[in-house]
């Protein structure tokens, strides 16, 4: 019997497909939106009865086709409806790159930055509007209106469903990048349920090795598909058998991916050549040193603060600030990585009321830290995240 996990499964692995045929064809993100949407409703009703079709992506998208191809020919008023309504018909397979089409529309610079991202991680990942609002650290309600305004402008300007011309990629590359990176984000520490969610972390992967093939000289994105493969292969060391999360410095390195590490290393010391640095490769940088070290014991953590003092340079954040504390804790110990994070603000980000617990931790105040773990734990939906802030917290002596 197919039931409701099952199916979300599917449409968290198809649906970004399923939405980009049809965009194709309609030229309509609405239209291919609702149709996709109708399709896996169908299969709420039909798959428990039916069983799982051979090919399910395959079942979405031609039941989706069929949908809208419903929907044309009774809204057709004019001849030019049911010649759209047949051209669907007839539409030909999907081609390789749909979905790189279709995140370069939605990254067309008439769309504000923020639009951008929010717009191709919903059509993309299929994400939902609470998962994307909590990736961009923004409220739930900002978020669907950017969604709604992103798509009313691409309709409304007429913003082609394709890859740019040669000349015009290098000022579409940062925003096509970022949201690369927060899909992979979204699958390498997910909103909610379990910790990793592993067609994710393989779309993005998936749709940056794309991107590079694309653009070979772009050395960001191959510093991003070696930041991407670098974290991907550290993914089966970071739960247990049961689902808990393990830090890193816990983690079991011989189960980490070597072949996958290899090829993140041979990645870096290419853009190293190229000797054009940027912020994801230099994080990709960063990860090389983790990756590299036999223990975390003999991690070179000098090398890692100064790679996040040429990350501050290239992207000044926060975030930023917050990570390069951790390897300073690590060089110059806790009590002065905690100087450097009392002021960062960021109030509603979990990470860092957990990196600062830990901080409190080893330097004895027990009952501060206590309370940093309290409110991590509140602010993460994710529960693996939650149930090991709760457990650290319970730790305390």
């Amino acid at each position: 019997m197919v039931n409701g996990p099952a199916i979300e499964r599917v449409f968290r692995e198809e649906y970004g497909r399923a939405v980009s045929v049809l965009v194709r064809t309609l030229g309509d993100i609405d239209l291919a939106e609702e149709a996709v949407q109708e399709a896996f409703t169908a299969a709420l009703q039909r798959w428990p009865e039916d069983g799982t079709p051979p090919s399910p992506a395959g079942w979405i998208i031609t039941t989706a086709r069929n949908h809208a191809i419903d929907r044309l020919r009774r809204e057709a008023k004019r001849a030019e409806k049911q010649a759209e309504a047949d051209l669907l018909y007839n539409a030909p397979a999907e081609p390789p790159d749909d979905r790189l089409r279709l995140i370069f529309t939605a990254c067309h610079p008439a769309l504000a930055r923020h639009a951008q991202v929010a717009l191709t991680l919903r059509l993309l990942g299929g994400l939902t509007t609470p998962e994307i609002a909590r990736a961009l650290l923004v409220p739930e309600a900002t978020l669907a209106q950017r969604l709604v305004r992103a798509k009313t402008k691409i309709r409304e300007a007429g913003i082609p469903y394709r890859i740019p011309r040669e000349a015009d990629l290098p000022n579409r590359l940062a925003a096509v990048l970022a949201v690369l990176y927060l899909i992979f984000n979204e699958g390498y520490a997910a909103s909610t349920g379990p910790l990793i969610r592993d067609d994710l972390c393989a779309e993005a992967i998936r749709l940056t090795r794309m991107l590079r093939t694309l653009m070979p000289d772009e050395p960001e994105a191959t510093g991003l598909l070696a930041l991407m493969i670098l974290s991907d292969a550290r993914r089966p060391a970071r739960t247990d058998a049961s689902g808990h999360l393990i830090p890193l410095p816990a983690q079991d390195r011989s189960m980490w991916d070597r072949q996958a590490i290899a090829e993140g290393h041979r990645l870096v010391r290419e853009c190293l050549r190229r000797a054009n640095p940027g912020p994801y490769q230099l994080q990709a940088a960063i990860n090389a040193v983790h990756t590299d070290a036999p223990s975390a014991q003999s991690t070179d953590w000098p090398q890692i603060v100064q790679l996040y003092d040429q990350l501050l340079l290239y992207a000044p954040s926060p975030v930023v600030q917050l990570n390069r504390a951790v390897a300073v804790a690590e060089v110059a110990g806790p009590a002065a990585a905690l100087r450097l994070i009392e002021d960062l603000p960021l109030p509603n980000y979990h990470v860092y009321h957990a990196v600062r617990a830990d901080l409190l931790r080893r330097t004895g105040r027990l009952d501060e830290a206590a309370a940093a773990y309290t409110r991590a734990a509140a602010l993460t939906s994710n529960e693996a995240e939650r149930a090991h802030l709760q457990a650290q917290r319970a730790g305390l002596r």
